[in-house]
């Protein structure tokens, strides 16, 4: 299903993308497809949604009530469009999406670190700089600290995964030992 709804949420995403690159809009973009979402992963929205007595009327008027000004016409339209060919449930998929192509005419990477100790300022500058070298793309660090990982670092950078953990490498090795 989760690939079904990608394939789905890709045409809006792009259509979404485009426009707000055509009229420089893009982190106003950002917010709106992130309140968007945020919206149809609530419970009482989704419930509304997935009932098929409520009314696509009522659909559409009580996302764009909760959106408020918020929405800019374009995106009342989108709301429109959406709720229209039965898509509300895509719209994190079209959030995320849209961040990609983002990121990606912005050339930057958003990266994930976790670390079994606290990193320091000195050492997350060492890491944007070897991860800028290696993948050519501005990149920008978010860190959490997990001591399941014994030591080292997990750090996921889009499709990219570089687990320099503990925790990691006996996973490695117990799957090499078929244990």
């Amino acid at each position: 299903m989760a690939g079904d709804a990608l394939t789905i949420a890709r045409p809006y995403a792009e259509a979404v993308f485009t426009r707000a690159n055509e009229t420089e809009s893009l982190d106003k973009w950002t917010g709106i497809l992130e309140l968007l979402a945020a919206v149809v992963q609530d419970p009482s929205v989704a419930g509304a949604i997935s009932n098929p007595l409520f009314e696509k009327t009522d659909l559409t008027k009580l996302l764009l009530d909760i959106g408020g000004d918020n929405l800019s016409p374009e995106a009342q339209n989108l709301v429109h469009l959406l709720v229209e060919n039965g898509r509300l449930t895509v719209l994190p998929e079209i959030a995320t999406l849209y961040e990609k192509l983002k990121a990606e005419s912005e050339k930057t990477l958003q990266v994930h670190v976790r670390s079994a100790y606290e990193i320091t300022p000195d050492q997350e500058q060492q890491l944007v700089a070897g991860l800028k070298r290696k993948l050519g793309l501005d990149v920008s660090i978010t860190s959490e600290q997990d001591q399941e990982l014994i030591g080292g670092v997990h750090i996921r950078a889009g499709d990219l995964v570089i687990d320099g953990s503990v925790k990691g490498k006996i996973e490695q090795l117990a799957n090499e030992l078929g244990i």
